[in-house]
């Protein structure tokens, strides 16, 4: 098992250091430069070459990309053009508004997906599984800044529950700034948990139909033992893949969200970022998320092998 950790892990160092190269390239590639779009069309050449000369934007490619690499190694994802900050700092403040916003929304996902999940699959051709099947096709087919919208007129316009937008930082208290959560969180894991819904339902009907099912049932187990003993935690791994996918996107994937309520999040810095040009920032940022996802990608790979221990000794 160890053996397979390490392999693992060397597999996804490569992948990581691949994709440092493919994200420098293609921004590099991009047309425009940072340097004259922060002093304008008309700016005189001398000071144009003195900024690009602090920028490091007169060093050879490949020497860019080496010193990005090291800066990398050591922690330092260098400093922001726009902002004369390092990266590190702006990405810091960012993820203190898009981490905790995606492990609530990833959250009530799985409090919603789950239960109906297996409702769904347990009661499958019946009327309650056509409902939860109707709804996360409606689920499924409407997009989450429509839902922002609505959760916005009817909790923050109407009943006055929430704040419509903006995010007063975890300085003014752990109560205010979770508040300002709740409702993007919702807007964001509604789709998801749709999703998430007709993935469970899915697994656990075919696993359902599996020879030793049969043979639980034939032994005299009742119907909840055994979807709770046996055919869900043989389904987990369709779900667990769905879930860390899940979670990588909402990290990331929440711009639209982010801005119907005005979040300073990861996803509205990227957006900004490249905007201005600020072509160190969208790396930074890139190259962060790449990493979270194939950390996240780690940690599946173990929950398959707690979930399934034929995936932990090699055997099918």
């Amino acid at each position: 098992m160890a053996g397979q950790f390490l392999q693992r892990l060397m597999s996804l160092s490569l992948t990581l250091l691949a994709a440092t190269i493919v994200i420098f390239v293609v921004l590099n590639i991009v047309p425009g430069d940072p340097a004259t779009f922060m002093m304008g069309l008309n700016a005189d050449p001398q000071a144009l070459a003195q900024l690009r000369q602090e920028l490091g934007l007169d060093l050879p490619a490949w020497q860019r990309y080496l010193e990005w690499l090291g800066g990398l190694a050591t922690g330092d994802l260098g400093t922001s053009y726009t902002y004369r900050v390092p990266v590190v700092e702006l990405i810091g403040e960012r993820l203190s508004v898009s981490l905790p916003l995606t492990l609530m929304a990833t959250a009530l996902s799985l409090l919603v997906a789950l239960p109906a999940g297996i409702v769904a699959a347990a009661r499958r051709g019946k009327l309650t599984d056509a409902a939860i099947v109707g709804a996360t096709q409606l689920g499924v087919a409407v997009p989450n800044f429509w839902f922002a919208l609505i959760l916005v007129f009817v909790f923050a316009t109407t009943l006055h529950w929430f704040s419509a937008g903006g995010f007063p930082g975890w300085d003014e208290g752990v109560g205010p700034a979770l508040q300002a959560l709740v409702l993007p969180a919702i807007a964001l894991a509604l789709p998801q948990a749709a999703i998430l819904t007709r993935v469970t339902r899915s697994a656990l009907i075919e696993t359902l139909g599996e020879d030793f099912i049969r043979t639980a049932r034939a032994k005299g187990l009742s119907e909840s033992q055994t979807l709770r003993r046996h055919a869900m935690r043989n389904a987990l791994i369709p779900v667990l893949t769905i879930l860390g996918l899940q979670f990588t996107f909402l990290l990331a994937g929440g711009i639209i969200v982010e801005n119907v309520f005005y979040l300073p999040g990861l996803g509205r810095l990227v957006l900004q970022a490249i905007t201005q040009r600020d072509l160190i920032v969208v790396q930074g940022v890139v190259i962060v998320l790449v990493a979270a996802a194939i950390a996240v990608t780690f940690l599946v790979e173990i929950a398959y092998m707690l979930a399934d221990p034929r995936i932990r000794t090699g055997r099918t």
